[in-house]
């Protein structure tokens, strides 16, 4: 469309895209639907429904006690109050779809559409409109075609369309405030972020997979801005992060209920007295059961204890470089402010623009790697964790595919570890009823992001290991399709399901901190932190080895962070550099002419 003049309409195309695809999934089955004229089995979809039935009814201070063996509450508060806006939007459409008690298991078309129809309406109010300004912010020195390409890529993520619009959740509403905190970090508006971040945790609980990045991140920039700034920093973020919360849990403190209130919602979101895990998950603690059976060697207590220990030292990596690298990036650029213009000399503009302080762009990658490193390590050690979990994190792992060119690991890695993921929560969507919205939507964004692992020419050893783990899920589905398990081992399939895919999520972490690592190595003196145009973008997911110099042209101006000032561009899905600003075009990879970001 951009070769074609029509660059207005890429952006309100792939909304529409979007908005069919979401559509078109929700048309089919969900969790807990009725099948063959049994009853329904009270799934996800009972759950949210039922959820917006009870707070629309009972008092605040009852919300979290109310009848526990029938889908009690177990999400933070804001989910509560997005349950209850919805459940007084759509009792006044028809007050039979949230009758308290009677209204249970009530699956009539009209309400059914009304509930896929939330879920849609929140993907436009928070998720996507995050997802748009995250191409605008991160790659904001790039084409308009590179950022529209990105802001596509991470539109139809499978795994998030196959959970909210199919299998049927609001995971898209954590996601989109996660995504908000990080577009504000990036710019500098931390306090802003806090806030975002917090409602990320006030909807659900797993957004804490991404705690421990942010927060050594955001200590980091305290201890980089020096004891002054960084203490009013540091101050101004508590008090923003504790006032958050208040707001949050206002009804379950006094004055408008007991102190002692404040433990039913937190007793419900932290669920210490269930086992290390139920279904089939594909972490470390399921994949290892096959031959530990570890319910039967430790008890409840003691295994909670050894989950919070290697989730710790999963997670130590995030945290170090995180703090790490803002210290560095001080010994390298000891007066990290804003650069003020000619016409902003002025000392009263200058306190304005102190105010949001853009972080450099080397240390970008750092907050998304660490991010990745910390989701995954819960992901992949914590205690009582669902298949769904894995969408905590995939997503920063597709942010940072977003800007990586294909021939990349960066790329390959992001490609590899979301088909797995979308692959691991199959015994899930098979059991909803979901297979043809899995095969559709998994080839269909393969195709868009132009990711053919069976393209064998010029292979590298990644690319034949990453044939053959494809090979393996495919051989796996051909032999649930034509042989039944036998009785003995009725999870045999699902449990190979997880012996396949636990390895490639451990990959995944690896991987992440390897880049951790080479993104900390990058900054300082001995790095490309020193203020120079010929250094490569860090932005870029490949390993500094990898990276291209960028083209500039003396004394260019590029409008961005501190990094981009000095002219940093990094490749992003295949397109080349771009050259400074001033009305120059470049030349892509494949010859044509790729305009420069206006």
């Amino acid at each position: 469309m951009h070769s074609l003049g029509m660059r207005r309409w890429v952006v309100p195309s792939a909304l529409l895209a979007s908005a069919c695809v979401r559509w078109a999934t929700g048309l089919g089955s969900y969790s807990g639907a009725w099948r063959h004229g049994t009853p329904p089995m009270y799934g996800d979809y009972e759950a949210q429904r039922h959820w917006m039935e009870l707070t629309i009814h009972l008092p605040t201070q009852l919300w979290y006690k109310y009848d526990l063996q029938y889908w009690g509450l177990d999400y933070p508060p804001l989910t509560a109050y997005v349950s209850w806006l919805c459940g007084i939007l759509g009792s006044h459409i028809n007050p039979s779809w949230f009758a308290l008690d009677e209204s249970r298991g009530i699956e009539s078309p009209n309400s059914k559409i009304y509930m896929r129809a939330t879920v849609f309406a929140l993907d436009y109010m928070v998720y996507i409109p995050a997802l748009y300004l995250f191409s605008r912010t991160w790659h904001a020195t790039r084409s308009k075609r590179t950022q529209n390409l990105a802001f596509l890529v991470l539109l139809l993520q499978p795994a998030l369309i196959l959970i909210d619009n199919g299998h049927f959740q609001y995971n898209s509403v954590m996601l989109g405030f996660a995504i908000l905190a990080i577009n504000c970090f990036i710019s500098g508006y931390d306090l802003l972020g806090a806030v975002f971040f917090v409602l990320s945790l006030g909807f659900k609980q797993m957004a804490l997979y991404y705690a421990p990045a942010v927060g050594s991140y955001l200590i980091g920039k305290c201890l980089h801005l020096g004891p002054k700034e960084g203490t009013k920093l540091f101050v101004r973020l508590g008090v923003v992060t504790v006032a958050s919360f208040v707001a949050l849990f206002l009804p379950f403190l006094p004055p408008f209920s007991p102190l002692s209130a404040i433990m039913d919602p937190i007793t419900r979101i932290f669920p210490f007295n269930r086992g290390i895990f139920e279904d089939k998950v594909a972490n470390f603690w399921c994949a290892s059961n096959v031959l530990m059976k570890w319910k039967f060697k430790a008890s409840a207590a003691t295994l909670v204890r050894i989950s919070t220990l290697l989730t710790a030292l999963g997670f130590a990596p995030a945290v170090v470089a995180a703090i790490a690298s803002w210290i560095r990036l001080g010994q390298s650029q000891p007066q990290f402010s804003t650069v003020v213009t000619d016409e902003d000399k002025d000392k009263d503009a200058k306190a304005k623009m102190d105010t949001a302080v853009a972080v450099p762009v080397t240390l970008q990658p750092v907050l998304l790697h660490a991010l990745l490193t910390s989701a995954m390590s819960f992901f992949l050690f914590s205690f009582q964790v669902h298949e769904k979990t894995i969408l905590v994190p995939l997503m920063p792992l597709t942010l940072l595919m977003s800007t990586a060119p294909q021939d990349s690991t960066g790329f390959k890695i992001g490609a590899l570890a979301n088909n797995v993921g979308v692959f691991s929560m199959w015994p899930l969507l098979n059991r909803d009823g979901l297979a043809v919205p899995y095969i559709a939507l998994t080839l269909l964004w393969n195709r868009l992001v132009g990711h053919n692992p069976f393209r064998i020419r010029q292979s590298t050893l990644f690319d034949l290991f990453t044939a053959a783990v494809y090979l393996g899920c495919i051989t796996l589905h051909v032999l649930e399709i034509l042989f039944s398990p036998p009785n003995r081992y009725p999870d045999l399939y699902p449990v190979l399901n997880v012996l396949l895919s636990t390895p490639i999520f451990v990959l995944t972490w690896l991987w992440s901190i390897k880049s951790l690592l080479e993104s900390y190595w990058v900054i300082g003196p001995l790095g490309f932190g020193e203020s120079s145009a010929h250094h490569p973008s860090t932005t870029d997911s490949r390993a500094p080895s990898e990276i291209e110099t960028p083209v500039t042209e003396k004394g260019s101006s590029v409008v961005g962070s501190i990094g981009r000032e000095r002219g940093l561009r990094a490749r992003s899905l295949g397109y080349s550099t771009a050259m400074a600003k001033g009305g120059s075009k470049r030349l892509s990879k494949a010859g044509s002419v790729d305009e420069v970001p206006e």
